[in-house]
């Protein structure tokens, strides 16, 4: 294990304890997986603990050792859940339901709260993925600003 896992490893257990308190844990995002909808470096997320959780809900789960993804759930098959990034035109990520860290409850961005479970949050968040056989097209124009 190298130390960027390991360190990984620590926040991860440090979010867990917090969540088993019962208290939300709010973090900054990194990477452009899931843009539009978290820019990473700049949105916080509030992170939640989950009990269940539903198709389109943005999930904080280990998808390897030592590697965590925060993704949209796309899917369940079976006993596994299937998930993908909004900011990703293919390739999906896969786990099982103990492999769940927390859930986004909320994003901020530029100081702005934004629920995640509110019907207009949900409903962008169905338009853009069904917008995925363009959303190729659209990232180029978003990534630009």
């Amino acid at each position: 294990m190298n130390i960027k896992e390991k360190n990984t490893e620590i926040l991860v257990e440090e979010i867990r304890r917090i969540l088993s308190e019962g208290k939300c844990v709010v973090m900054t995002a990194k990477g452009c997986s899931m843009l539009p909808f978290i820019r990473g470096g700049r949105d916080n997320v509030v992170l939640e603990s989950v009990c269940e959780y539903v198709k389109g809900d943005i999930l904080l789960c280990r998808v390897a050792p030592g590697t965590y993804v925060l993704h949209r759930l796309m899917e369940i098959r079976g006993r596994y859940l299937i998930l993908m990034g909004d900011g990703n035109v293919r390739g999906k990520e896969w786990c099982l339901p103990r492999d769940v860290i927390a859930r986004v409850k909320a994003i901020i961005h530029k100081g702005q709260y934004e629920d995640c479970g509110c019907l207009g949050f949900r409903r962008k968040s169905r338009l853009w993925q069904k917008l995925l056989p363009v959303r190729r097209f659209l990232l180029i124009f978003i990534r630009r600003f």
